[in-house]
């Protein structure tokens, strides 16, 4: 900025060139600002596109789902004044022929029956071949001729669900994600018993992570306490020893789970050398040899070793700020050696304890690859099922309900934390 000139007979202090200095000074403001928003941009579009886009996207899936309304249309309209009691009317059945017509010669009935197949088990095979029959229908009567091709079509719940399938957008994924459906007249239900299993997924995936957030938060305590407090040259050699895991890719630290606890393995021998076999036998905990593999204590194992420098470094980082002289200073007020750690040092330890422990929580609720590994069919969580929904069933709908709901879990922890702690209290170094 050039040197600004006398203050002249006008009042107007302005610069070298002439131009009052005020706008002078603000052009040069906004300059800096474009050129700070220019080294931002990049990193704004990335976290746009790797981000925020795909997070819209899984939003979206979760409640769209065309395939009966675009290939159904006129039906999708008849069924509108249908009351779900009885079969519908000749007029609905007449409809349902001439889109299945249409649909077979554009190729999209196996869309109808693969949403369909999502309510009600096997009726994708018996919708293409009803696409394959119905055009030999000439005339009606229509309904008489399409309960002949299958008896499937004479039960009102199959048209039920063609009603409830009518709109492109629609909350069925979300609903029977949360073992819910929707009736004909709109209203939400429990779905049975012997088909409720996602409420159970969703408890087990908590399950799991909170177990395995409370072992890594019992194991990196102590471990965080003692890297904060030894003299800095041995610290920093422990520290080598925390950050050892992050050298290897989990799948690598996964595998050497598995072959640790395979039958026979290094584990098994350790617990039959140390007598920890006999004693579990003898209470009743065990029947015969250890069988560690694909079991809960399994996952549970690998999980923690994983997570447990995420645990450990929030909580070392707000140790280290955490100054001496307040321990000093209950000493000499009386305070012995335990009860000033509990009642001093700890809670001002809490800001790092409950990030590391949310961090924690929240890499937990997303784990695929450990589960499925080490983990038995009882220990698959969340995110397996989604790689399931997206891999095997090709249903998009339903692995975006699931995200959604894991999106929904990480918020609301999000909310909690800022809420008991919050982020103006974290001390992260």
């Amino acid at each position: 900025m050039a040197m600004a000139q006398a203050l002249p007979s006008d009042g107007v202090m302005r610069a070298a060139d002439g131009t009052p200095l005020k706008v002078a000074l603000a052009r040069a403001e906004r300059r800096e600002r474009l050129k700070a928003l220019g080294l931002v941009l990049p990193l704004f579009a990335f976290i746009v596109l790797s981000f925020l886009v795909p997070i819209f996207v899984m939003l979206y899936n979760a409640v769209y789902d065309p395939d009966v309304a675009e290939n159904l249309p006129t039906t999708v309209v008849a069924l509108q004044q249908w009351d779900g009691k009885d079969l519908p009317s000749e007029e609905v059945f007449a409809a349902f022929a001439a889109d299945m017509k249409k649909a077979q010669e554009s190729k999209m009935v196996a869309l109808i029956g693969k949403r369909l197949n999502y309510e009600i088990s096997g009726i994708r095979s018996k919708v293409i071949a009803t696409g394959r029959k119905v055009g030999a229908i000439e005339a009606g009567p229509y309904k008489d001729a399409v309960i002949a091709i299958d008896k499937i079509w004479g039960e009102p719940e199959t048209w039920a669900t063609i009603k409830r399938s009518s709109s492109s957008y629609t909350p069925f994924y979300l609903l029977a994600m949360l073992d819910m459906r929707q009736g004909v007249d709109g209203s939400i239900e429990q779905v049975p018993a012997d088909r409720a299993v996602y409420i159970d997924i969703l408890k087990r995936t908590l399950g799991i992570s909170l177990l395995v957030t409370f072992c890594t938060l019992i194991l990196g305590y102590p471990v965080a306490y003692m890297l904060a407090t030894t003299p800095q040259k041995t610290a920093s050699i422990l520290m080598i020893f925390v950050l050892l895991p992050f050298w290897t890719s989990l799948l690598v630290r996964t595998t050497a789970w598995m072959i640790l606890m395979q039958d026979g393995g290094v584990f098994a021998q350790f617990m039959n050398v140390t007598g920890i076999t006999w004693v579990m036998n003898l209470l009743g905990v065990m029947d015969g040899p250890p069988e560690l593999f694909k079991t809960r204590f399994a996952t549970v194992v690998a999980m923690t070793h994983i997570q447990l420098p995420f645990t450990l470094l929030p909580i070392y980082s707000v140790m280290k700020t955490i100054s001496p002289t307040y321990m000093r200073a209950a000493k000499s007020l009386g305070g012995t050696p335990f009860y000033s750690f509990i009642r001093v040092y700890m809670p001002q330890t809490l800001p790092g304890v409950a990030a590391g422990c949310l961090l924690t929580f929240i890499l937990c609720l997303g784990y695929y690859i450990t589960p499925a590994l080490v983990g038995g069919p009882t220990d698959q969580m969340v995110s397996g099922y989604i790689a399931s929904a997206i891999n095997t069933e090709n249903n998009w709908g339903k692995a975006s309900a699931l995200g959604v709901i894991l999106l929904i879990a990480t918020l609301i922890l999000y909310y909690v934390y800022n809420k008991l702690v919050g982020i103006d209290r974290m001390k992260l170094g």
